[in-house]
């Protein structure tokens, strides 16, 4: 029995962060887990520039209603739960979530959360678990489920690395050239093939 988990941002949608970065004229906020590993340094970098401009979440939701899946992912979605169990494994939070999920077809999404003062300034944020994509993948495989695991980022190796197949998907080439025994593809189409390959075994 198979679950395939996949990354959000990068993966199935633009990244938000980098969005906002564009609709704020704040180049600072283009920094994402393809540029910093470490996820706790990279959100309070964050929360630090926010706070510096007087920005909380209803801009950032603003910016998000803007935001579609890139062309094909819905559909990719769509033909991949046909086959197999899916579940979205993202450092993105439930905030930010909801909008992005009904133009994907409601797809199952495990994130974190935000912490909102009464006047919407983000004051912090609350991680799920501790390496949450890995230690949901191992959580899985607990209960007696092999998994498939893509992404493009840092963040996403552990789960990739963790699991019975792993693959990148539009990954810079710095985190290509780091994990060159990773296959890495570049359209849904190879994707979907790699894992029905798997499946198929």
């Amino acid at each position: 029995m198979f679950i395939t988990c996949f990354d959000l941002e990068g993966v199935l949608v633009p990244e938000i962060w980098i969005a906002f970065a564009e609709a704020t004229g704040i180049p600072e906020l283009k920094r994402t887990t393809r540029d910093e590993p470490d996820y706790d340094k990279l959100m309070n970098y964050r929360l630090d520039i926010l706070k510096e401009h007087g920005l909380g979440l209803k801009e950032i939701q603003e910016t998000i209603a803007g935001i579609d899946p890139f062309p094909g992912a819905k559909a990719f979605l769509d033909e991949l739960r046909e086959i197999t169990q899916v579940l979205i494994l993202s450092d993105t939070f439930i905030q930010f979530a909801g909008p992005l999920m009904k133009k994907l077809g409601w797809p199952t999404i495990f994130c974190n959360s935000l912490e909102v003062a009464e006047d919407g300034t983000i004051t912090g944020y609350k991680m799920r678990v501790e390496k949450s994509k890995y230690t949901t993948v191992k959580a899985l495989q607990s209960i007696g489920y092999d998994t498939i695991a893509s992404g493009d980022s840092y963040n996403d190796l552990g789960m990739i690395k963790a699991s019975k197949a792993g693959f990148l998907f539009r990954s810079p080439d710095s985190i290509r050239a780091e994990n060159p025994d990773i296959p890495a593809y570049e359209d849904y189409a190879d994707l979907l093939a790699a894992i029905k390959g798997v499946l198929s075994e």
